[in-house]
């Protein structure tokens, strides 16, 4: 945990009670400030009471009294419309700010010398996988590193503050939005694409958020950015250069006279002026693909930054585990491979994961952005079947109706079950059956990650009896 002594002996508010909140409101406690935290759901409100997180309703409380409002990144804050405790903060002038914000301000009240070194990422995709790259790659190098942020430890549970550690911070939009002291020595910029455009007012706001990973850097820092798209290729490129770091483009699709390009699967760092082939991403196997391809060209650029050798870090490229959730081989049965994609929550993402395979039985479905699926219609020749499952079924089947086999399936162990079927009776020679839901999972499952342990489990049920799917239970 990182202790928060900025509000010591003051009143702080805290709304929003799971993991990012609870970890907030442990962080102030332990920092000496009188914590007033609240959230609407009854078995948060439990398990932050268990933890001896002082809970009080903030509807009910005497704003005058606090010095600040920590906002959970999964609320409401300026869209589509203002949560009520963002609107009652606002009116009593308390300042509205998130756990990145926190963390922010602990690094800038240390000594310039002590301050650890922070790598933040962000992007629509990938940023999940670079982040987990990036933290393996420093630890086999040896380093200190911390990973944290939106992937698996909230920033303030991670450990205390420590000038020879890295910290490397998958950055959502939304905490981002919430942030405004964060200075990066090294920040990453992906890509961009229309997401939770409903949470920022539209495509301008979001990409508004995302730039704020830029702010504060100086000459001394670094920005990497990816030049694979055109709002990112106009920021990489100085139409819109981010403040004054150093900017390296990255790209998986162009070869750059100045920058880490992966074009081809061989990855080339041309920062020194003079394109170098450091090495071939075919000896990662846990990053296969295109955009994989993007995110280890990303890695490098960071890693580089910090000083790392070529040999080093393509050393733990090539170790890289992968990550879960993504990409991730789950089975194999009667020689049909079981890919678990469950973080594709969006049509790009998906896109990615079919671009990987020459065919495959996709598992589609749950809730879409507005973009739907329509964007991936180039690419329906790669698909043998697809089982389309949860609440944009109807529209899935209008998508894709005429282009290829479809089957409406309520769950996803039906779902799973049907393609498992279509894939045995197939005459590929390596059958995919590729879970890509290119929707959030909200309609069925807490998150991507219960939807993806979902589909894990019932694979393991068919791995495990080997016998014809129509008899195996999910």
């Amino acid at each position: 945990m990182i202790p928060i002594t900025e509000y010591a002996g003051r009143d702080v508010a805290s709304y929003g009670l799971g993991r990012t909140g609870l970890a907030a409101a442990r962080a102030l406690k332990a920092g000496g400030a009188r914590v007033f935290a609240w959230d609407d759901g009854d078995t948060a409100r439990a398990n932050a009471e268990a933890e001896g997180i002082n809970v009080a309703d903030l509807n009910k409380r005497d704003w005058q009294k606090f010095a600040a409002l920590v906002l959970s990144p999964g609320i409401p804050y300026k869209f589509p419309q203002p949560h009520r405790l963002v609107r009652l903060a606002e009116t009593m002038d308390v300042p509205v700010i998130g756990d990145t914000e926190l963390f922010a301000r602990a690094v800038q009240a240390l000594p310039e010398k002590g301050r650890p070194k922070i790598i933040g990422i962000t992007g629509t995709n990938g940023k999940s996988t670079t982040t987990a790259l990036t933290g393996h790659i420093l630890k086999e190098a040896g380093i200190d590193a911390r990973i944290g942020g939106n992937i698996g430890t909230g920033v303030l549970d991670m450990q205390p503050l420590h000038a020879n550690a890295v910290y490397v911070l998958e950055l959502s939009s939304y905490q981002l939005d919430l942030t405004s002291s964060l200075k990066c020595d090294v920040a990453l910029f992906l890509n961009i694409s229309p997401d939770h455009l409903d949470r920022h007012g539209g495509m301008d706001g979001y990409v508004a958020a995302k730039k704020r990973i830029f702010a504060n850097q100086t000459p001394r820092d670094v920005a990497v950015i990816g030049i694979d798209d055109p709002i990112t290729q106009g920021l990489a490129m100085g139409r819109k250069r981010p403040g004054q770091a150093r900017v390296v483009p990255i790209s998986a699709e162009f070869g750059l006279a100045r920058g880490v390009s992966s074009v081809g699967g061989y990855l080339h760092d041309s920062v020194g002026g003079q394109a170098i082939r450091v090495g071939d991403l075919a000896l990662a196997d846990a990053l296969p693909g295109t955009h994989n391809y993007q995110n280890a060209a990303a890695a490098y650029a960071a890693c580089s930054a910090l000083g790392l050798s070529a040999p080093r870090i393509m050393a733990g490229i090539r170790s890289f585990p992968g990550l879960p959730h993504r990409m991730e081989k789950v089975g194999e049965v009667e020689g049909v491979r079981f890919i678990n994609d469950s973080k594709a929550t969006n049509a790009q993402a998906a896109e990615q994961a079919l671009k990987t395979y020459p065919k495959v039985h996709w598992i589609v479905g749950g809730v879409a952005n507005a973009e739907g699926q329509a964007p991936l219609a180039p690419i329906f020749d790669r698909l043998a079947t697809a089982s389309r499952l949860g609440e944009r079924s109807a529209a899935f089947a209008k998508t894709l109706d005429g282009k290829v086999k479809i089957k409406r399936c309520d769950t996803l162990d039906v779902a799973t079950n049907e393609a498992y079927n279509a894939a045995r009776k197939s005459k590929d020679s390596a059958p995919v059956i590729l879970l890509s839901p290119a929707c959030a999972s909200f309609d069925q499952y807490k998150d991507f990650e219960a939807r993806g342990d979902a589909f894990r489990q019932i694979v393991k049920h068919i791995e495990d009896a080997n016998i014809p799917a129509e008899a195996v239970a999910g």
